[in-house]
């Protein structure tokens, strides 16, 4: 779950409707993400290539016979450059996605030992209270650039902040009841979720490709939960409110933003802003805010630096999306998003030592194949539709 942004998605974990040559076209969301959309600002962005970022060609010299040989040296210097920086760009997009939904899981359930029930709400709080501060900072910074804080803005943007904070914590709770191979699977219900929507609401048209990838996903997962002993009601009640959640939020996001104009760190800014005001009085009513102070041993710089890691990297995210777009590509953007499943599932497989049997294990993997294969359908589709 990434607090500063949904947006990452398998296009991620914490993706968000994005126009590509069609407004029909979804992609799908990670846990998460938290603002895509069309953005307005028109600055140059530190992360979006420029011109001096491009390798300049050597000119040849009128009678020096080695001017060839140098031009050929600097295109060489200027691919390995590239593909120097394309690989930077798709580790901390992958780095972040895992980071983020690992850290949760720590937080979720590594902590409630310590506690009577649980603190997932608060949990929402701190790293939504991160990610402002992380936005404002690289605002001063001249980083990033959005409008400063609008009241009528903030009201026109509280239905899509509403759904964002269910998603927020739903994922919390799901990843408190269930492995995070199991949630990871159950991501890909989420994107049979949204195109459903999107046909039905939007009239968007889904190929054969697709259909045939939901088939394989749905199979996986329903397959694997049968098998996973460890899965229980509660966590399957999670897991499922967290896809629709998600799933509304980013079909509803997509009319949103035709009528509420921000930009991308606009959404951060005001989906983390509201997010503390409707939780934070919420952790003070059930007591989880009384629960907290009343207990010492959550008072360490290891929760602390949890919490602060999780905001920092769900603000990242958006930073780490706009620059392996930048560097990679859609193409290769969109399959980070779908492969980063696979070392999530087994990052936290082993590192919180969940019982999974070799038979759930081959559900997963059907199931996480699945998803790779809606990734390429997708983005054949979307080729189609922009007439390359």
């Amino acid at each position: 779950m990434s607090i500063g942004a949904t947006m990452s998605s398998g296009i991620t974990s914490r993706t968000t409707p994005t126009k590509s040559g069609s407004n029909n076209h979804m992609d799908d969301v990670e846990l998460g993400s938290s603002s895509h959309g069309t953005g307005t600002q028109r600055r140059s962005h530190p992360l979006k290539a420029k011109e001096s970022d491009l390798p300049e060609s050597t000119p040849l010299s009128v009678g020096n016979g080695d001017g060839g040989s140098k031009a050929s040296s600097s295109r060489g210097d200027g691919e390995q450059s590239s593909a120097m920086k394309s690989a930077i760009a798709s580790t901390m997009y992958s780095g972040c996605s895992v980071g983020m939904v690992l850290v949760n899981k720590s937080l979720a359930s590594s902590y409630n030992h310590l506690i009577k029930g649980d603190l997932n709400i608060l949990l929402v709080v701190f790293q939504a209270v991160a990610a402002v501060i992380c936005v404002e900072f690289s605002k001063r910074a001249g980083w990033v650039d959005y409008p400063s804080f609008n009241i009528r803005t903030a009201q026109l943007w509280a239905p899509v902040n509403l759904l964002f904070c269910g998603m927020l914590f739903t994922g919390m709770a799901s990843l408190e009841y269930n492995s995070v191979p199991m949630v990871t699977v159950f991501k890909n219900i989420t994107n049979i979720m949204t195109t459903i929507g999107d046909c039905i609401i939007y009239g968007a048209s889904v190929e054969f490709l697709v259909i045939a990838a939901f088939g394989i996903m749905l199979a996986g997962a329903v397959m694997a939960a049968r098998n996973d002993t460890g899965v229980n009601q509660t966590g399957l009640f999670w897991m499922l409110a967290n896809c629709l959640c998600t799933s509304g939020y980013v079909l509803y996001l997509k009319f949103a933003t035709k009528t509420v104009k921000l930009s991308k760190f606009g959404m951060v800014f005001y989906n983390n802003v509201l997010c503390t005001f409707f939780l934070f009085p919420v952790s003070l009513m059930n007591g989880q805010f009384a629960t907290f102070l009343g207990t010492p041993a959550l008072h360490t710089m290891d929760y602390a630096v949890k919490n602060g890691f999780a905001g920092f990297v769900g603000f990242f995210l958006n930073f780490a999306s706009l620059n392996c777009v930048a560097q990679t590509g859609p193409t290769t953007y969109a399959m980070i998003g779908s492969l980063n499943k696979i070392p999530i599932a087994i990052f936290g497989y082993l590192i919180f030592d969940s019982a999974i049997s070799e038979e759930t294990w081959t559900f997963i993997s059907i199931s996480l194949m699945g998803g790779i294969l809606y990734t390429i359908a997708k983005l054949r589709a979307g080729k189609r539709k922009s007439g390359k």
